[in-house]
């Protein structure tokens, strides 16, 4: 099955896998943001960061592979009374911007193999415009033991030097391991082996 029929299965139900609420850790650091940012939601499958984002005033495009999770995320976006860009396509072939966007938030993207994570890493920081932001959580290598979420691909993984030299030559204004319980639908439900970045570009 390829990664697009993959996630449209996983998402095919009514139930939204990872819940409707937003990210804890996006909401901790959503202060950072200026008022009415463009924000670009990477691999936001059913829409709650997306959504949320724009609940607080910010301007959202969310892009997925999937469309079944971005019918949930229209679907979700109608009932919270707001609107967001929803870009259909594969982030690795995607056209990615120029330094469109005040923030790119990238929450879970652990798909991604180290080949493609370091595509990705280099488009999201593309896409940011200088003095801009990028707001990633993920797990670590840890996280197979706890089983709550997540691939069971340890390569997919993040460690803290791994982020700061993918990040290199960006200001690393947070960049924290924890461990903590999380409850985001039944897709990551449990004690979880996170880790959290926030870094701006020059």
């Amino acid at each position: 099955m390829d990664h697009r029929s993959q996630w449209n299965a996983r998402f095919a139900n009514q139930d939204y896998v990872f819940g409707t609420e937003p990210n804890a850790f996006l909401v901790a650091q959503a202060q950072r943001l200026r008022p009415g940012s463009k924000v670009l939601a990477v691999a936001d499958g059913e829409g709650r960061n997306g959504v949320w984002l724009a609940e607080q005033g910010h301007e959202v495009t969310g892009v997925d592979i999937s469309e079944a999770g971005q019918a949930k995320a229209a679907r979700l976006a109608a009932a919270r009374g707001v609107t967001l860009t929803l870009e259909l396509a594969d982030l690795d072939a995607w056209d990615w911007p120029v330094a469109a966007y005040d923030a790119v938030v990238a929450i879970f993207i652990q798909f991604a193999d180290p080949p493609l994570r370091q595509r990705l890493f280099a488009a999201m920081q593309q896409a940011v415009k200088p003095g801009g932001l990028i707001l990633l959580q993920g797990y670590r290598p840890e996280q197979i033991a706890y089983g709550t979420g997540g691939p069971r691909d340890e390569a997919n993984l993040y460690t803290e030097p791994m982020l700061r030299e993918a990040f290199a030559g960006w200001h690393i204004e947070h960049l924290a391991s924890h461990d903590s319980a999380i409850s985001e639908g039944a897709g990551h439900s449990g004690m979880s082996a996170l880790i959290d970045l926030v870094a701006r570009r020059p």
